[in-house]
């Protein structure tokens, strides 16, 4: 009788544990591009291009919607901190008192939903006759840093021409732009770039 031959012992060995391990491994389904549900009613968000889910990005222009998670991009809500995010959200870099303008992108015209920000600051200034002000005009990173320092420029003179328009001295205002230099937010996401088109107005 012969015997086989011990290569061929060890080969089918080998096979019959792969034959096992496969059959004891778990199959993972992907879900297909087109939406169509593959995993059991589980959703799996799809990154856009630059690795930013869809359901993730605010509107173009957009501050972002707080309404039901309570959150915006990178921001966090701690409002007895005036460092926190919510607070740099809604006061910018303004001093006590005044309120930051936004922009769309790419725009330094003061929106319909902004000018009652800028009657607000006009209004401090008259209650205030001593004070003068500082209006710092501010860009997302977007951009070359010449075109944005002068988008800044555009951005805060449009504010002051608005508060001279209210009845504010020009002598008591000048403008600065410091384009993409300081961002109040770092986060690379549609609703830090719409926080950081921002005019911030200062006392001085």
């Amino acid at each position: 009788m012969k015997t086989k031959p011990v290569r061929t012992i060890i080969l089918s060995a080998l096979f019959g544990s792969l034959v096992l391990f496969g059959s004891g491994c778990e199959k993972k389904l992907v879900n297909p591009p087109d939406g169509s549900d593959m995993s059991g009613g589980k959703n799996i968000e799809y990154p856009n291009a630059d690795g930013y889910s869809e359901n993730n990005l605010g509107k173009e222009g957009s501050l972002g919607d707080t309404s039901k998670s309570g959150k915006s991009g990178n921001l966090s809500l701690d409002s007895n901190d005036d460092q926190s995010d919510a607070y740099k959200r809604e006061h910018g870099r303004c001093s006590p008192g005044l309120t930051p303008v936004y922009f769309d992108f790419d725009q330094s015209t003061i929106k319909s939903d902004m000018t009652s920000r800028l009657v607000s600051n006009a209004n401090f200034l008259k209650k205030n006759q001593n004070a003068r002000m500082l209006i710092e005009g501010n860009c997302d990173v977007r951009g070359t840093n010449e075109y944005n320092l002068a988008l800044g420029e555009r951005r805060a003179i449009s504010a002051k021409q608005y508060l001279i328009n209210l009845g504010i001295d020009s002598g008591r205002i000048r403008t600065v732009s410091y384009g993409e230099e300081r961002p109040l937010f770092t986060g690379q996401d549609e609703s830090s770039f719409a926080l950081n088109r921002r005019d911030d107005f200062r006392t001085e």
